[in-house]
Order: structure tokens, then sequence, then C-alpha cells
């Protein structure tokens, strides 16, 4: 720490006070209210016990899935055509798929990516079908 040198001592309180840093907050005291300053003093940081750096394991994208419900309105010649023209499938797997809307109430129709997934029951509604769709576990 350097000395106080007699001109400092000598200044003006004005003077004196653009050489000080400016104050963060009053703070009342038992005295009446101080001046808080604001600390410049670097922050500590502390590192782990081990050299490694933390490791991250991503989990597998899980895939999604688009699901068709049944319902009373469509005709089952219609679900499977949406099924050949929307997805491209041949003739007989749209038929069982289909078949499988009629008789369990539901079938995965596809599965891919989240943003594929809601395209593909965003065209479903497009074609008047109830589909829905979930994550695949």
């Amino acid at each position: 720490m350097g000395t106080v040198s007699d001109d400092t001592l000598r200044m003006t309180p004005s003077a004196a006070a653009a050489v000080r840093p400016p104050a963060v907050d009053r703070v009342p005291g038992p005295r009446g209210p101080h001046v808080a300053w604001l600390s410049v003093a670097p922050a500590e940081i502390t590192r782990p016990a081990s050299d490694e750096a933390p490791r991250v394991v991503f989990e597998p994208d899980v895939p999604w899935v688009t699901i068709v419900h049944n319902d009373p309105v469509n005709l089952m010649s219609y679900v499977t055509y949406v099924f050949q023209t929307y997805f491209g499938y041949p003739k007989e797997k749209a038929r069982k798929l289909m078949m499988d809307v009629h008789h369990k109430g539901h079938a995965v129709v596809s599965s891919g990516t989240r943003e594929e997934m809601e395209r593909d029951v965003q065209a479903m509604h497009g074609y008047g079908l109830w589909a829905t769709l979930r994550q695949d576990r």
C-alpha cells in the first residue's frame, strides 16, 4: 500500500470525492448512513477434483410415430386409398393397416422424427382422418 501524502490530506471534500470510486448504495449504520463500495476483486474459481471434464451422455433419439384412429365416418376403401396415396404403401400393406384401424381401433402408420410425424398427422387431418403422434417407447 502506498503512503498518504500531505497533498491528499489537504484536498477539498469535492476534490476528494472525485478521486474515490462512485458509491453503490447508502446503507444505514449505527452512526447514520454510510457509503457501501463496490468490490472489484476477481471471483474465485473452484475446479473439480479430477482433471477430466464431466462426460455428457446422450440418449439415442427415440422415434415418434403417427397413429391413425378408427372413426365412424370414413369408408375402409377411402382409408386404404389415403395410405396408398400419401405414404406410397402398396395396396396390401395399406389394406392391412386399414384393417388394424378398423378392428383394433388404431394403427401406427409411420415413424420418424417429431417434425416428420407432425407433418404426417396434419396430412391425415387434411384427408379427414383422426390421427395423433406420440414418442415410441
